[in-house]
């Protein structure tokens, strides 16, 4: 019954349509897909956020660039399930006439979909996610990865703290993106002239974190990092906070913390951790127009993954309507050839690994007293620019990369 409900949800279609179709567009309208999460864990950072942000990327491209074109919306619920969203994307295929998929927040699905964009032809625009989506399970032709992944999730902040000599620790999630942060941040900090003294993993969803935060807080490091995001990165701050942590020389940084979990933290507890994102609404005028409009709409700031979703999809357009033409290599390859410019990225490039690189940010979060309003949540402590965040195109394990070599 779930699936069928499922299903039934992805039937749901708001049109968005302005003028006459061109000629070229395949069954005369460009159809997006959004795959997302809406009643489980990730819902507050996609879910019906990323719907709106579709929403208004069209909308704002219809009256621009990308005016004269017809476009429509289907969404539906994947559940955190990649079976499900796989029969989900083949109706949308088969009788929808879906073009392009966006959203699609988890590991599984990630790894699960772009296949099938490969054997249907089809687009995929994931605004994060892991750093395999353009490494060794890369699809260059039909997807494309556009906020963040695993790498830069550590690279930005890692890169950025460490200095010759200084002690990393981590407390890491037992499954493969915890594994995978603990690898990165080994091979970066080792690299950087630091040191990695250890780490210690829990149960995946942690219960009770206590025993890990005294293993590592005594393990003499300057940078405690929580490798694990979601629930797990929540009831690590708060332990950490609870045991002092963070508060003093030794800090606590969290790879995977939202400007939503610092609003379900509180500034109270979350004070002082050090975070990296390729968003924050207070940027500068252009997010915070962006922001204020998405919030208007939606009721809270946009996060990472939403503001990533509205850069994707006007890109995309952008893309769709120079080139004439939905077919999906066609699409990619005039995304890579039109600047990237919108309100939520700056100095953005699509590399030939279907990675978009552009700044990232190092924040740390802010004392009760500093928050000058309800979002007011980070102070800005560095700008990395793209290609120094992201991992390098010449380390790249696409094989479609590696074969052009």
């Amino acid at each position: 019954m779930k699936l069928r409900a499922a299903l039934l949800a992805g039937g749901m279609a708001a049109g968005l349509l302005a003028g006459p179709a061109q000629a070229e567009i395949s069954d005369g309208v460009v159809k997006l897909g959004v795959l997302t999460d809406m009643s489980g864990v990730y819902s507050d950072i996609t879910g019906k956020g990323s719907i709106v942000a579709t929403r208004m990327a069209v909308d704002d491209c219809l009256k621009a660039e990308c005016a004269g074109l017809k476009v429509e919306i289907v969404s539906a619920d994947h559940q955190n399930k990649a079976d499900i969203a796989s029969v989900i994307a083949r109706e949308w295929i088969d009788r929808q006439g879906v073009d392009a998929f966006v959203d699609m927040s988890n590991a599984s699905l990630q790894l699960a979909l772009p296949p099938l964009f490969k054997d249907k032809n089809r687009v995929g625009l994931f605004p994060g996610g892991t750093a395999r989506l353009t490494g060794d399970a890369c699809q260059p032709e039909h997807i494309v990865q556009w906020m963040w992944d695993t790498y830069v999730q550590v690279s930005g902040v890692a890169n950025h703290l460490t200095k010759p000599g200084t002690k990393w620790f981590l407390v890491t999630a037992d499954y493969a993106l915890g594994h995978q942060l603990e690898a990165d941040t080994k091979a970066i900090a080792t690299a950087k002239g630091g040191t990695y003294v250890g780490s210690v993993r829990h149960a995946f969803p942690a219960t009770d974190l206590s025993s890990q935060i005294l293993t590592a807080q005594g393990s003499g490091a300057d940078y405690v990092a929580l490798a694990n995001a979601g629930g797990d990165t929540i009831s690590g701050v708060k332990t950490a906070r609870d045991f002092g942590l963070g508060q003093a020389q030794q800090k606590l940084v969290a790879f995977f913390m939202t400007v939503m979990d610092v609003k379900s933290l509180g500034l109270e507890t979350a004070q002082g951790a050090v975070v990296t994102e390729g968003f924050y609404w207070d940027l500068d005028e252009r997010t915070r127009a962006f922001s204020n409009r998405f919030k208007a709409e939606h009721g809270a700031m946009p996060s990472a993954i939403q503001a990533g979703i509205y850069s994707a999809v006007r890109h995309y357009l952008k893309a769709v309507a120079a080139a004439k033409s939905d077919e999906a290599k066609t699409t990619i390859a005039k995304m890579r050839e039109v600047p990237i410019e919108d309100d939520v990225v700056r100095n953005a490039k699509l590399r030939q690994d279907g990675r978009m690189v552009h700044d990232f940010y190092v924040f740390q979060v802010k004392k009760p007293g500093a928050s000058k309003g309800e979002w007011d949540f980070y102070d800005l402590v560095a700008t990395i620019p793209g290609d120094q965040a992201f991992r390098p195109l010449a380390q790249s394990t696409c094989p479609a990369i590696a074969k052009a070599k």
